[in-house]
């Protein structure tokens, strides 16, 4: 099943493990990043800086850093997640570092990058990222638990950020409003 649009949305099984796959050979240093939000409120990040665990709390796991360097090729990041029985939401990121960095625009538009989630049957959904020109910092998709089972939403919802300095930052540009400026700006 795809997700082309934004919007579009498909429930998730029961699984023991998901599986999240962005890959890309577009000379770009995108990463791949997990922020959440517990049904008691807490907030966290899974990213190159933080990996996360699998086996504890937040069951969230991130392989490694690709495409460091804006280093082209056949480049993947890989997030797993094992619970969501305490999530409310898991924003699932993509930033291009370097034009993060530089509070400039990404190369989303013009890049490949591609998003697949994959249960442990070989279930799987892409989602194609749908922001056009607009931001540095994406929230491709979101996993929303907070009805009678979750489901995966192609967000597509772009923010421009210089530097990255709270997580706060990426959970306004994932709960920005639909019917608002679809581009955020954050410094």
């Amino acid at each position: 099943m795809e997700l082309k649009q934004k919007g579009h949305a498909a429930w998730i099984d029961q699984f023991k493990q998901l599986t999240i796959s962005m890959k890309w050979t577009t000379a770009a240093d995108f990463d791949l990043a997990a922020v959440y939000e517990t049904k008691t409120q807490q907030q966290g990040i899974v990213y190159f800086g933080d990996l996360g665990n699998l086996n504890a709390f937040p069951y969230l796991n991130l392989n490694k850093d690709e495409g460091v360097g804006d280093k082209g090729g056949n480049n993947e990041e890989i997030m797993r997640i094992s619970r969501l029985d305490d999530m409310n939401y898991v924003w699932i990121i993509c930033w291009d570092y370097n034009m993060m960095q530089r509070g400039q625009r990404a190369r989303f538009k013009n890049s490949d990058v591609h998003l697949t989630m994959t249960n442990e049957m070989g279930k799987a959904i892409s989602v194609t990222i749908d922001t056009g020109e607009l931001g540095n910092v994406c929230c491709i998709a979101t996993l929303d638990n907070t009805g009678t089972a979750p489901k995966l939403i192609n967000a597509s919802k772009a923010g421009t950020l210089k530097g990255l300095k709270t997580i706060g930052q990426l959970i306004e540009i994932a709960r920005h409003e639909e019917g608002m400026q679809q581009e955020v700006f954050i410094s």
